[in-house]
């Protein structure tokens, strides 16, 4: 966690300059990110499933037009890069799933612990944007969405942020 923190404290700067939300919107963040961050996880594991069924169903058709492809001469499929950024982009969509249910009972608790949690999963959103740029239908698009999600919920984080660092030094003192 301590590589976190390092990265949090890099990042801290850019957004502390950045037009505040209301003070409304960010007391309805901190009580309800708990039930947002166990939504999300919940639907980036049903994601992860659907895209491991969608995968695994057209590895198998691909296998088969291959076969066929024989009389042809013309292999039909996915290049071995993009198999393997889906399969990759299919372990970070079940990994980031986990770390938004397990930031559940921290957050509902206010513990700086479960800002950290959803932080993570965030910087994670990012890395799942590049593993998704070498995928051909994907490509830049997938990357581009990616990063605005990513920047946006960095934003909504960094303007929470005190609420959870305030607790945990209050605590201490």
């Amino acid at each position: 966690m301590e590589a976190l923190h390092t990265i949090e404290k890099q990042l801290a700067p850019l957004f502390k300059d950045l037009p505040a939300i209301p003070k409304g919107f960010k007391d309805f963040l901190v009580q309800y990110w708990p039930y947002i961050a166990l939504f999300l996880g919940v639907v980036q594991l049903f994601a992860a499933w659907s895209l491991f069924a969608l995968v695994s169903f057209a590895s198998s058709v691909i296998n088969y037009a291959n076969t066929v492809s024989v009389y042809t001469g013309q292999p039909v499929g996915y290049t071995g890069l993009e198999l393997t950024a889906a399969w990759v982009g299919i372990a970070v969509l079940v990994v980031n799933a986990i770390i938004f249910i397990v930031a559940f009972s921290p957050l509902t608790k206010k513990a700086k612990r479960g800002w950290d949690l959803l932080f993570l999963a965030t910087l994670i959103n990012a890395v799942y944007g590049l593993t998704q740029v070498f995928i051909s239908v994907r490509g830049f698009g997938g990357l581009l969405s990616s990063l605005v999600g990513t920047a946006i919920g960095l934003y909504l984080l960094f303007q929470i942020r005190d609420r959870y660092t305030a607790k945990k030094a209050a605590k201490t003192s």
